[in-house]
């Protein structure tokens, strides 16, 4: 009903703010580095952890986590709104593969979520890159308007939108497909060692739960290593008039091409790498063995 419809959103909201805050400074920081801020651009990534606090103090950590915060509740509640209307569409189209909805589903979902709230993850990310003393931009609004009345109207939010759809399929197909091959591996392998019997089924075996956790951790890495230089391409693309070198960085494959060219692979292409593995191996490893843990309980093996 009505309630629940605001109720989702909210909760989800809250916890997913409470995430954010909490890795706030790996973003940052991670921003900083992905587009070679001059001032941070020698630095690596704990060096740069340690030189944001001296020199903007150490609210300069959390440049940009407010515009996130509210990115947060509007892409819940249209992934939970949306649910329904593409459950329908998808329902009559492929009723007979039930199987592929829930998977469909998400992506849809995800997709819409990201196209409806990305001109909030681009200011988020202008005021993250800014530093103290150089601002271009005096806050959220600030930057909505300049984005918009410098940079094409709404069509400058969209910068980098593709490279961040494209990179949403390997992830999350190399994710699943990294945690299903492990998965068999060591239970065909070592099925003492790491298997136990299913808690709704006996017959079945399933990973041990500490075991669940580092194949999980295992898949996210892959996945995060696999889409990396997309997230590099997006962000310096969201970035756009404010970096010297945009006029090089219109498209995707024009960007791809020249951060590799200028910074190469280690320095270029996988900047800023270290963090997203400390920020997203945990949560991957709690979301996959989360996931085998829901199956067993809905009894669905």
């Amino acid at each position: 009903g009505i309630p629940s419809l605001f109720f989702f959103p909210s909760w989800k909201g809250v916890a997913g703010c409470c995430a954010k805050t909490t890795t706030a400074p790996l973003d940052r920081v991670k921003i900083l580095l992905q587009a070679h801020n001059h001032h941070y651009r020698h630095l690596g990534v704990f060096s740069t952890l340690c030189a944001v606090p001296k020199k903007e103090g150490y609210l300069g950590l959390y440049k940009g986590n407010g515009a996130m915060m509210i990115r947060i509740f509007p892409y819940g509640a249209i992934q939970f709104m949306a649910f329904d209307q593409y459950k329908k569409v998808v329902e009559f189209i492929l009723f007979s593969f039930s199987f592929f909805l829930p998977t469909m589903n998400t992506d849809s979902l995800s997709i819409t979520a990201v196209i409806c709230t990305y001109p909030l993850d681009m200011v988020r990310v202008r005021l993250a890159f800014q530093v103290k003393g150089e601002h271009k931009y005096m806050g959220i609004i600030h930057a909505f308007k300049m984005i918009y009345t410098k940079e094409g109207g709404f069509s400058g939010f969209y910068r980098g939108l593709m490279p961040t759809v494209v990179g949403m399929a390997p992830y999350a197909g190399f994710s699943f497909f990294t945690f299903g091959t492990l998965k068999s591996i060591g239970l065909a392998q070592a099925p003492n060692l790491l298997g136990r019997p299913s808690l709704d089924n006996p017959d079945v075996l399933v990973l041990k739960t500490h075991v669940n956790l580092l194949c999980g951790g295992i898949a996210g890495a892959i996945a995060q290593t696999i889409s990396y230089p997309l997230d590099v391409t997006r962000r310096r693309m969201q970035l756009g008039a404010v970096l010297p070198d945009s006029e090089k960085c219109l498209t995707m494959v024009q960007t791809l091409k020249y951060v590799y060219q200028q910074h190469g692979i280690r320095r270029g292409l996988y900047r800023g790498l270290s963090l997203n593995y400390i920020r997203c191996i945990p949560s991957q490893a709690v979301a996959f063995t989360t996931y085998e843990l829901m199956k067993q309980f809905l009894h669905l093996n």
